[in-house]
């Protein structure tokens, strides 16, 4: 029943033979490319002027990457930070002989993303559409749920953030992480689900009228996509030893998703004008 698993050990990119493009890379440029076209659409169907794409693009962007950032640091591996507080801000890790080595930052955690994201579109509403925060949010909510499925496939070629063993044949080696054993793809658990429910949301907003009903579509997406993360850590690999049985057998991610979903449920529930 060998045949069940699958032995993951991929390149780590595209070589042009003076540089790599890595996958994980690639994956992140076609969420934001294609992200960028289908709002393009959204704004178009809203009556949105085109030129308040670029703006959006850059709040996004750079309150995505500082959020996640700063989510791993605070919520994950502050234990390691705070005494290498430079490495924080900067692509680099001290050795254990005193030198310094470029790494890249390797440290990222969505539900960072998830707090620093909404908050840079408050601004992002009130300065450059003059509408209320929930309308970008619904909508923002739809290319977010697109983009995690690029994500979570570029985590898939990186080897990281995988399950546990599957204690059977079915699953994935992965390989290039020096594993030896087949594992759950809770990469491709994640990326596949919020593939579906990008659908969902796109569908909700073209072909019925709650897009009206403000905050309604990003309730669905804080219910969907934090209860599917919820569920799915039963089957990941801790990301910080130590953590993963912290309060009544939830990890740091699933603690972390339970106030969001309630979120969610409130925003759904709540009675608009």
């Amino acid at each position: 029943m060998q045949y069940l698993s699958i032995v993951w050990d991929p390149s780590i990119g595209i070589d042009l033979g003076f540089f790599t493009i890595r996958w994980y890379s690639i994956m992140f440029v076609i969420a934001f490319v294609l992200g960028l076209y289908l709002m393009k659409k959204i704004f178009k169907q809203d009556g949105i002027p085109q030129d308040k794409l670029d703006p959006l693009f850059m709040y996004t962007f750079v309150s995505m990457l500082i959020g996640m950032r700063l989510g791993d640091v605070f919520f994950y591996s502050w234990d390691y930070y705070q005494n290498h507080l430079l490495e924080i801000i900067l692509p680099i890790k001290k050795l254990a002989d005193g030198s310094w080595k470029f790494t890249g930052f390797t440290g990222f955690a969505s539900h960072g993303a998830a707090i620093a994201i909404p908050i840079a579109l408050y601004f992002y509403a009130k300065k450059h559409l003059k509408k209320s925060w929930l309308f970008i949010l619904d909508r923002m909510g739809i290319m977010v749920a697109l983009a995690g499925f690029f994500i979570r496939f570029g985590n898939f070629f990186n080897s990281e953030i995988y399950g546990k063993p599957t204690e059977s044949n079915f699953g994935v080696i992965f390989k290039a992480a020096g594993e030896t054993v087949p594992r759950h793809p809770t990469q491709l658990y994640e990326a596949f689900s919020y593939l579906v429910l990008f659908f969902v949301l796109w569908y909700f907003y073209w072909k019925t009228d709650k897009k009206k009903h403000e905050g309604f579509l990003f309730g669905i997406f804080m219910i969907v996509l934090w209860t599917l993360r919820l569920v799915i850590e039963y089957v990941k690999e801790p990301q910080v030893e130590g953590r993963e049985d912290i309060i009544l057998g939830l990890n740091t991610g699933q603690l972390l998703s339970i106030p969001l979903i309630l979120i969610g449920v409130w925003l759904m529930l709540r009675k608009t004008k």
